[in-house]
């Protein structure tokens, strides 16, 4: 076995696409690990913790494509070869065409189709804020799959989302469903009457998961991004959250799922759903704090299935009212 890192200058992907590639890649008889990343140093970081970064990939940029093997010596060959070769099929030569009737593909928010109420954000770190900033005043919401964003951008966008009445889910988000929509790595689980809303991506996961084994299922899964209970960000999109699900007619349950909140704003969210009209279960993990009455508390994502779903029968299927506030996305 071989551990080889092959840099190619300028050859940019984002996340979501490399992670599809790297998968695929792995299926290369001979590969053993395959990590297919941008050159920053948050990536190289991990690589390094992962004892997949050598010197060759230590140099790479944030703008260069670095490619790790951990494999025979063909395999590695193969695998350089192979996602090279589908980045560069992937990347549309400047100014050309599409040809026939094919529609062009969308190269900014002005020229989305009319109606588009969501945006999904996945582009370094460092640009992902100005690029929400764009779809906030384009009157969308978003989905904001990049991390590595600073702490007071988020806090600003989450206040410029919450004085617009949108939502801003994350950054390093990853699992949302909306009205039945996978928009990250979702579980396929079926529709239902619960509504998820959580600072904890596999906390979000296992809930759903566990609802769908009891039979019931999941209206929405609205995640926030981990930092949206910290002191500085005030838990905005939490709140945005459970005003969407507490007016939205196909959410007859909400759950909260996060890592241990800030003291102040699980104070501050769990006295808004208390009073948001409908069933709650809160499963804060590490908060020892007081819980108002009309909210339950679990100590365990396990608790919270079963505390929202206790005995649901399957349904066959989830649609939500014309008038639920979540609407504006179309089944797939």
């Amino acid at each position: 076995m071989v551990l080889i890192n092959a840099v190619h200058k300028d050859l940019y992907a984002d996340s979501v696409a490399l992670m599809r590639l790297a998968a695929t890649l792995t299926e290369v008889p001979g590969a053993e690990t395959v990590s297919l990343v941008m050159g920053t140093p948050a990536n190289k970081e991990v690589l390094t913790a992962s004892g997949l970064l050598t010197g060759d990939g230590a140099a790479a940029r944030p703008n260069d494509l670095l490619l790790a093997v951990r494999g025979t010596r063909e395999a590695a060959d193969a695998v350089f070869a192979r996602a090279v070769t589908a980045l560069r099929d992937d990347t549309p030569e400047p100014g050309a065409g599409t040809g026939g009737e094919e529609e062009p593909p969308t190269r900014s928010l002005a020229t989305a189709p009319p109606g588009t109420d969501l945006a999904v954000i996945s582009v370094p770190g460092a640009h992902a804020a100005a690029e929400t900033r764009k779809a906030l005043r384009a009157g969308m919401h978003a989905f904001v799959f990049s991390d590595h964003v600073d702490l007071a951008d988020e806090a600003a966008l989450k206040a410029e989302a919450t004085a617009r009445g949108l939502l801003v889910m994350g950054p390093d988000c990853g699992t949302p469903v909306v009205a039945g929509v996978p928009l990250g790595f979702a579980n396929a689980v079926r529709p239902g009457p619960v509504g998820l809303v959580g600072a904890s991506g596999t906390g979000l996961q296992q809930v759903a998961c566990l609802l769908d084994a009891r039979g019931s299922g999941v209206s929405h899964v609205l995640g926030t991004g981990s930092r949206d209970v910290s002191r500085e960000v005030g838990g905005a999109t939490m709140l945005a959250a459970l005003g969407l699900l507490a007016a939205d007619p196909a959410t007859e349950r909400i759950v909260f799922v996060s890592k241990p909140p800030d003291p102040g704003v699980a104070r501050r969210v769990l006295a808004r759903a208390a009073e948001c009209g409908k069933p709650v279960v809160a499963c804060f993990l590490g908060w020892d704090g007081p819980v108002p009455e009309g909210v339950v508390r679990a100590g365990t994502p396990a608790g919270a299935a079963e505390a929202a779903a206790p005995g649901d029968a399957p349904r066959p299927r989830s649609a939500l009212a014309p008038d639920s506030p979540l609407a504006g996305t179309p089944p797939l």
